[in-house]
């Protein structure tokens, strides 16, 4: 089912035909340093996803092994018990089968919430090791849109004079265009990323937490486009030119 999930492989392509892009226009931004730590976090999240959609049969293993030595020692505890009331002859009275009937119901239930618990170290490990990638990826988009929030296109309209606080913008129309786009991929690129988990994943709070980074790079990537647009109808016979 090539066409129905998302491929590690071509976004780890594409955000490397992406690194080679920004390095041939700008070879001297800082953005490029970004992008290789992006191609870096997409590469080892490809090996983390793969391996998160995976059972940890040792684990698994560990836990079945555990559940039946519980069970054992229930069942030992059980016989011992029914021996001794066999050997001794004891006779009991209601209240006594009552009280020995709450405690085997306190041990079943104890037994129970221990099995539960053991049964989901699996789905919380996994989920710990997801929401730490998840966190790295949230922050590098944020690092992403503080590479673009100076790139004010409304500079390039030149309403007003300059400040000796203003920053340095060198670009073209055509070279902001560029720039802004890239960072506009390199933030759709970074949820793809993020939706690798989402797609090896069961658990509601990883697939939460991917929806939340898609929303984020969405809404930042929106913010950019407006970007885009100012600068088109700035000038826009030259930023329409359709090269990389």
């Amino acid at each position: 089912m090539p066409f129905r999930q998302l491929s590690s492989d071509h976004i780890v392509q594409t955000l490397e035909r992406l690194g080679a892009r920004t390095r041939d226009r700008f070879p001297a931004a800082s953005f490029n340093n970004v992008v290789v730590e992006l191609i870096d976090l997409a590469k080892r999240d490809r090996r983390r996803s793969q391996r998160l959609a995976r059972p940890y049969l040792f684990l698994r293993a560990g836990i079945i092994l555990a559940i039946l030595l519980a069970l054992a020692g229930l069942a030992y505890v059980g016989e011992r018990v029914f021996n001794w009331a066999q050997d001794t002859g004891a006779t009991a009275d209601v209240f006594t089968i009552f009280e020995g009937v709450e405690a085997g119901l306190n041990i079943v239930i104890l037994a129970a919430v221990a099995i539960f618990t053991l049964t989901r170290v699996e789905e919380r490990l996994k989920r710990s090791l997801a929401l730490d990638d998840l966190h790295e990826l949230r922050s590098i988009a944020h690092v992403i849109d503080m590479h673009q929030l100076t790139k004010d296109p409304t500079a390039l309209l030149r309403l007003g004079p300059r400040t000796t606080a203003s920053p340095e913008r060198a670009m073209s129309e055509f070279e902001l265009g560029r720039y802004l786009d890239y960072c506009a991929e390199a933030l759709s690129l970074a949820g793809k990323i993020a939706a690798l988990y989402a797609q090896s994943s069961r658990d509601p709070v990883v697939i939460a937490s991917v929806n939340d980074i898609e929303t984020l790079t969405s809404n930042m990537s929106a913010k950019i486009w407006q970007k885009i647009n100012i600068v088109r109808d700035a000038a826009p016979g030259e930023v329409e030119t359709p090269a990389e």
